[in-house]
């Protein structure tokens, strides 16, 4: 799976979720003629995962991810389905 957000260059990115006890990964910056993404690819055996972006210190879900459920925090997890 690999989880990419766009972001403003320099930004400190990572990803989070159910599949890695939400400890956050640093994503890699990608530069492209559109602008700048950052990505992680991260092997996950099939299931149902929630996850978030971590985006300058500031929780985001993925805005490219049509399912969302909500969280104990009143917000809203991102939701992948790997099959």
């Amino acid at each position: 799976m690999t989880f990419a957000v766009e972001a403003e260059p320099k930004s400190e990115v990572a990803v989070a979720g159910s599949f890695n006890d939400w400890q956050p990964l640093p994503l890699a910056c990608e530069k492209s003629v559109a602008g700048v993404k950052f990505k992680k690819m991260i092997y996950l055996p099939a299931g149902r995962y929630e996850y978030k972006f971590l985006i300058n210190g500031s929780w985001s879900i993925d805005p490219n991810c049509p399912s969302w459920s909500p969280n104990e925090f009143g917000s809203l997890n991102s939701v992948v389905n790997v099959g």
